[in-house]
């Protein structure tokens, strides 16, 4: 087993307080510390198959928020390439992968040395896409997957062309794969250029329930906003981390420095406010990728964001002026400096407060963004319907 893999999402609460109680700073900032630089480093390789020009391309950018026609984009020309493996990062999130591989359908290989080919120990699970039907190719493929114990996915593409046959062509899928061995396949409908619509959704939910909590808190973080509720998960995952944030400050506060612990809240504050921006797709370049996928003006997105964060960079400068809008944000982080003067309860009562300061901070930032990522869903769904 990996050291990834071995990851532990629940970071030790009780005995991180039990640390600062007994003065041993050092090390329960530095447990938090680690606990933070995983959780943003785990990766997640995702296999995506299937025959050429059964729409894996389209899927690849769709997923990761890309245009066909932008920059970084995987090509979308029916012309296999060979044999060769292409990856393509997440624009946002460079640790989560997907793999364009070589259409299934147009390999000498079998499907074994398909997936030796191909590298299969590297992926977290397998989409095989087909643009009507199934074919014996794909049905070979998630067998030897199946054989070799990793999770695969089967899902209609292109499902936009043909609507009126959508039910009828899924339960000649359904047959189809059952008499090939599938005890109870699932196929999921999806079209690439409105994720919003069909299956896509309920493909995210069956892979969150499937995948490790590690991998998919990663997955999470890299969805496109398809609808309210994978923005209230976001908020819910990201809200999750404050109190760990917050113990960090609060162990800058025990420094006897006058000055570091507010220095260091603003800056844990810049860095996590920044990842609260991109994984909403608040930033610039997000807003821009998502305006060219939806053919809503960019404008009209950034005219419903209201808060001073979206599409700016976040900056020390920006978080203390609007800190210094909360009264009760700038009384704590007054008393946090003034009780290092009080003999021996200055430190603790100094922690309390710089804990108490960062919680509040994030708390109120990571609303305003949520708000902000819920008017732009908001606004994309208005404006398509005209």
């Amino acid at each position: 087993m990996s050291a990834e893999d071995s990851f532990d999402i629940e970071l030790d609460i009780d005995d991180i307080k039990e640390k600062l109680q007994n003065n041993d700073f050092a090390a329960a900032v530095a447990k938090i510390q680690s606990y933070l630089k995983k959780q943003n480093e785990i990766a997640l390789n995702i296999g995506v198959a299937g025959e050429c020009g059964s729409g894996k391309s389209t899927f690849v950018n769709a997923i990761r928020g890309l245009a066909n026609s932008a920059e970084g984009a995987a090509p979308t020309n029916c012309v296999e390439t060979t044999m060769e493996v292409k990856f393509y990062p997440h624009p946002n999130y460079p640790n989560i992968i997907f793999w364009d591989l070589p259409g299934d359908g147009t390999t000498k290989f079998p499907a074994h040395k398909y997936l030796k080919h191909v590298g299969f120990e590297r992926f977290d699970f397998f989409i095989i896409i087909s643009a009507d039907r199934f074919r014996e190719n794909d049905v070979k493929l998630a067998l030897e997957i199946k054989r070799m114990q990793k999770k695969f996915y089967f899902v209609r593409s292109k499902i936009d062309h043909n609507l009126r046959d959508e039910e009828d062509d899924q339960s000649k899928c359904f047959m189809y794969l059952k008499q090939q061995g599938f005890e109870s396949p699932q196929v999921f409908l999806v079209s690439s250029f409105e994720l919003q619509k069909h299956d896509f959704s309920l493909l995210y939910e069956t892979l969150e329930k499937e995948l490790p909590e590690h991998k998919r808190h990663a997955l999470l973080l890299a969805m496109p906003n398809i609808n309210l509720e994978i923005i209230e998960k976001k908020k819910e995952a990201f809200q999750a981390n404050i109190k760990y944030v917050s113990m960090l400050s609060g162990g800058a506060a025990a420094v006897p420095v006058p000055g570091l612990s507010t220095t260091v809240d603003v800056a844990l504050m810049v860095c996590h406010v920044t990842r609260y921006v991109f994984g909403f797709g608040l930033d610039l370049a997000s807003l821009k990728r998502l305006s060219n996928t939806s053919d809503v003006p960019l404008e009209a997105l950034l005219d419903v964001i209201i808060s001073p964060l979206a599409a700016k960079e976040i900056t020390v400068d920006l978080v203390m002026k609007l800190l210094s809008q909360t009264a009760s944000t700038v009384v704590c982080m007054a008393a946090e400096e003034l009780s290092r003067f009080i003999p021996f309860l200055g430190i603790p009562l100094s922690m309390s407060f710089s804990v108490a300061t960062t919680y509040r901070g994030l708390k109120m930032f990571l609303n305003m963004l949520a708000d902000d990522a819920q008017r732009v869903r908001t606004s994309l769904e208005t404006e398509t319907l005209f």
